[in-house]
């Protein structure tokens, strides 16, 4: 939504820029081979970034030439794209044409599933996104094929946006297991239960966490499904034909390495940083709350550092994959900080927590104390003075296991989506009434931003099933709706009540017990709007947007 910018500034060889990245550390890397200067003379600041949603995961030619004239002119330099270069200038969702197959027994039980998906890509394009991989996991069912192929055409280069490829791939699936359902006669909740992956499917492997069965049963309790009429257009609210649709979410699980550094101050406060940014998803909350609890500090008492190269190595702001990456890092350098003041004890025959092991004790109240006796323990204050130290500092990373070596299939967030539509029959109007989202995030570290990431993707997902669509004109070659006057989005007109209620545990594949949401509320909103329209109207919708000439 933001339009992507970039501020360079050169003094001798050395680079300072100011860009709206999701991954600055790449930022840094590009650049210094682009100029020939070392990486640590390329500093790169993104503290903040007013959305990404995926454009922001790859380095642009404009943030180059945003260097090169920096260079060439001796002066900072600052470039702004427009809103039709942000059409054309950094990627788009792939287009899709993808075939599913379905075979079922009577009892609702798949016996066989192919999903081939056919995805864009410009010519000199590497932009990879595996569209059909995830059907091989999201249910249990003995013989699976799928396939990913790429048609190669002249266009700009696409990128990865929100739920990459498991939001085109999930309503190929999902629609198909709702057409399933309708003809066998069997409630489509039913059918996705009677199809549930106990286990990863592919690796035999027990999930490490997986409440998807909790999705299904509470979402449909939550959303009054039992008053579903299961005929095609029997139910109605007046002149509104009504309809019921759901689907069953999935994604991907993606945590890549990170580190992160934490210091512990002679005025009792701390500073944890690392070079990831925050999109607007609540890093700066989440990341600071997990640092007081874990630092036994106050959240005043705790500054988070954000977006700069400077920091410690963080990965990208993308692939749901950050906060336990992010997460999992900050909780270790926290613990290595917490050790390094009982290595400073270690000699001091007046600390009461000499000769105290890591696993001995905890942090509260700005203290370390011993688990089982609380009064046996110090300030971080007192014992900084009394050494005569500024601070003690730690870095900390994370890398996860290889799903064998942990004995357990790594899971990502799982999810029910439940939808009402009212469809006008006179002028094929649909409007979507209400929406249950029912997650599984693991833990959730902050239930306000939590459930603020499921309710903005499930808005981008009414326009991915609605409205959004962009329109190429055939003799030009060039995007006839490039501006946010043409191009349709969703407005707060468009948006009903957005329900979301979280199941489940924590995960085990991480010591935070997290998961990744950013991206799992978007996956399953355009399957489950097109199988409502299809029980409110008894027209299957196979394309995206389903726009009014498609219902008439």
């Amino acid at each position: 939504m933001g339009l992507l910018a970039t501020v360079a500034a050169w003094d001798g060889d050395s680079l300072t820029v100011h860009d709206s990245t999701q991954w600055p550390y790449s930022v840094r890397a590009t650049l210094a081979a682009a100029f020939g200067v070392a990486e640590s003379g390329v500093r790169v600041f993104t503290p903040f970034v007013g959305g990404g949603f995926g454009a922001g995961l790859r380095v642009w030619p404009h943030v180059v030439l945003t260097a090169l004239a920096a260079r060439t002119s001796g002066r900072p330099v600052k470039l702004v794209l427009t809103r039709p270069q942000m059409f054309t200038g950094v990627g788009h969702r792939t287009r899709t044409a993808q075939r599913v197959r379905l075979g079922a027994d009577r009892g609702g039980h798949l016996m066989a599933l192919s999903h081939e998906a056919k995805s864009s890509i410009a010519v000199q394009g590497g932009n990879v996104e595996p569209v059909a991989a995830d059907s091989a996991w999201a249910y249990a069912c003995p013989s699976v094929d799928t396939r990913d192929l790429q048609a190669r055409l002249n266009i700009p280069d696409p990128t990865s946006m929100r739920a990459p490829g498991q939001a085109q791939g999930n309503f190929a699936l999902e629609s198909a297991l709702d057409e399933l359902a309708h003809a066998i006669g069997m409630d489509p909740v039913e059918l996705r239960l009677r199809n549930y992956a106990e286990d990863h499917p592919q690796l035999g492997l027990p999930w490490s966490s997986k409440a998807l069965r909790a999705c299904y049963e509470q979402g449909a309790e939550r959303f009054g499904w039992r008053a579903r009429d299961p005929r095609p257009g029997s139910m109605r609210d007046g002149h509104w034909l009504v309809g019921y649709g759901m689907a069953g979410v999935s994604f991907f699980w993606f945590q890549p390495p990170c580190q992160a550094r934490a210091s512990i101050r002679r005025d009792g406060t701390a500073f944890v940083r690392s070079a990831a940014t925050d999109i607007g998803t609540g890093t700066y909350t989440v990341m600071t709350q997990l640092s007081a609890g874990l630092l036994g500090l106050r959240l005043d008492q705790v500054r988070l550092g954000l977006g700069d190269t400077d920091m410690p190595m963080a990965p990208m702001e993308g692939g749901s994959g950050l906060t336990a990456a992010l997460g999992s890092a900050i909780q270790a350098a926290c613990r290595k900080v917490i050790q390094a003041f009982l290595d400073t004890l270690a000699d001091d025959h007046g600390s009461p927590l000499r000769g105290c092991r890591l696993e001995d004790v905890m942090a509260a109240g700005g203290r370390i104390h011993h688990i089982s006796e609380p009064a046996r323990g110090a300030a971080y204050t007192d014992i900084l003075a009394r050494h005569d130290l500024d601070e003690l500092t730690a870095d900390g990373d994370s890398a996860p296991p290889e799903a064998e070596d942990a004995g357990m299939a790594p899971a990502g967030a799982f999810g029910a989506r439940l939808v009402e539509v009212r469809v006008d029959p006179d002028l094929g109007l649909v409007r979507v009434a209400r929406v249950v989202s029912a997650i599984d995030g693991g833990r959730i570290l902050n239930q306000k931003t939590a459930t603020s990431q499921i309710i903005g993707a499930a808005v981008g997902g009414i326009g991915m099933a609605l409205l959004e669509e962009t329109l190429t004109d055939p003799h030009t070659g060039r995007i006839a709706n490039a501006t946010l006057g043409d191009y349709l989005v969703p407005v707060n007109a468009d948006i009903p009540d957005l329900e979301v209620i979280f199941v489940g545990e924590p995960d085990r594949f991480n010591p935070v017990g997290v998961k990744g949401i950013g991206e799992i509320g978007l996956v399953g909103m355009a399957a489950a709007i097109a199988n409502a329209v299809f029980h409110a109207t008894g027209r299957r919708i196979r394309s995206l947007p389903i726009t009014i000439d498609r219902l008439l």
